[in-house]
C-alpha cells in the first residue's frame, strides 16, 4: 500500500489498485506460485500503475470531435516552432540518407510508412528476421548520427 500511495497521484484509487494487484497475483499463483514473492508483487503493482497511466493519457476521439463542434481553437504551432520542426525533419532526412540503401529502405517502410515486418519482408523478398535486424541497426545508427550532430552543434554554440 505504501508503494501504491507513493506511486499513484489519485489517493482515492489506491485501494482499488491494491485490490487489482491482489487479483493479478492470485491469477498468476493459480498457475504457479511466483518465487520470490515480494519482487513479483512490486512488479505487478508497477505494471498496473503503468497501464493505468497509459489509459489516462488516451483522449477519446469523441472528445476531439466535441471540441471541433464547439469551435474551440486548437493549439497551433508558433512560427518559431514550425521552423524548428522543419529543421528537425531536414536533419532526420539527412541522417536517413546516410544509412546503407537496404537499411534505409527498411527504416522508411517500417517507421515512416508503417508497414509490418512481414509486409516489409514480402515486399523486399527477405526474411522477417533480416528485416528486424535492419530495422534495429538502422534506428540505432540514426540515433547515433542525430546525437553526434546534436553534440557537435552544442559544442559549436558554446
Amino acid at each position: 500500500m505504501q508503494f501504491l500511495r507513493r506511486s499513484w497521484q489519485n489517493a482515492v484509487e489506491v485501494e482499488d489498485l491494491c485490490q487489482e494487484v491482489y487479483v493479478r497475483i492470485y491469477e498468476a499463483a493459480r498457475e504457479k506460485r511466483p518465487m520470490p514473492v515480494r519482487p513479483f508483487v512490486f512488479t505487478v503493482a508497477r505494471n498496473l500503475i503503468v497501464d493505468r497511466a497509459r489509459r489516462e493519457q488516451v483522449v477519446p476521439i469523441e472528445a476531439v470531435a466535441d471540441l471541433e463542434e464547439l469551435g474551440v481553437a486548437l493549439d497551433t504551432p508558433s512560427p518559431e516552432r514550425t521552423v524548428l520542426a522543419r529543421d528537425e525533419l531536414r536533419q532526420l532526412r539527412a541522417a536517413i540518407d546516410r544509412l546503407p540503401p537496404r537499411r534505409r529502405e527498411v527504416v522508411i517502410l517500417g517507421r515512416i510508412e508503417g508497414l509490418t515486418g512481414r509486409q516489409i519482408a514480402d515486399r523486399l523478398g527477405i526474411a522477417e528476421s533480416t528485416v528486424a535486424d535492419h530495422l534495429t541497426a538502422g534506428i540505432n545508427a540514426l540515433t547515433n548520427i542525430l546525437l553526434a550532430e546534436q553534440i557537435s552543434g552544442t559544442d559549436a554554440k558554446t
